[in-house]
């Protein structure tokens, strides 16, 4: 099954700039109340995900860096322990299952590599079980 019909589109997507400042992409995570967001840069491309983790790896390692001072770093220069790829919208939902184990959500692109949404880990876990369980999907 083509992943489309499991697409969260960009505009129902809590998504951060990647020009966006350190304090900016904490404000929205707490905000959310989410543990990663996908970055999209200022050509609508796909740029990465930035995790609560990568955030505090970094804070740990910047010396005498209050919340303040969060406002004088991009996030685009936060170190990402992960590169979460993005699949293209021609992919087949089959094709996410390994992703999803590691991610909440995979980011989905265009045929131009703009961002156009998620698939969410807990749609690809749902598709599953009613397959398993031989019920309509």
């Amino acid at each position: 099954m083509n992943i489309a019909f499991f697409l969260t589109p960009k505009a129902d997507v809590i998504w951060i700039s990647s020009e966006s400042t350190l304090r900016q992409a904490i404000e929205k995570m707490e905000f959310h109340r989410y543990s990663a967001l996908p970055l999209v840069d200022n050509d609508g491309k796909y740029a990465g995900t930035i995790t609560e983790g990568d955030i505090l790896w970094y804070l740990k390692n910047m010396r005498d860096l209050n919340f303040k001072g969060t406002s004088k770093f991009a996030i685009k220069d936060v170190p990402k322990y992960k590169h979460n790829k993005p699949v293209s919208i021609d992919s087949h939902i089959e094709d996410l299952i390994l992703l999803s184990i590691n991610q909440n959500f995979i980011p989905v692109v265009d045929d131009h590599d703009i961002f156009i949404g998620i698939i969410k880990r807990s749609d690809i876990i749902n598709y599953f079980n009613k397959l398993l369980l031989n019920k309509e999907i």
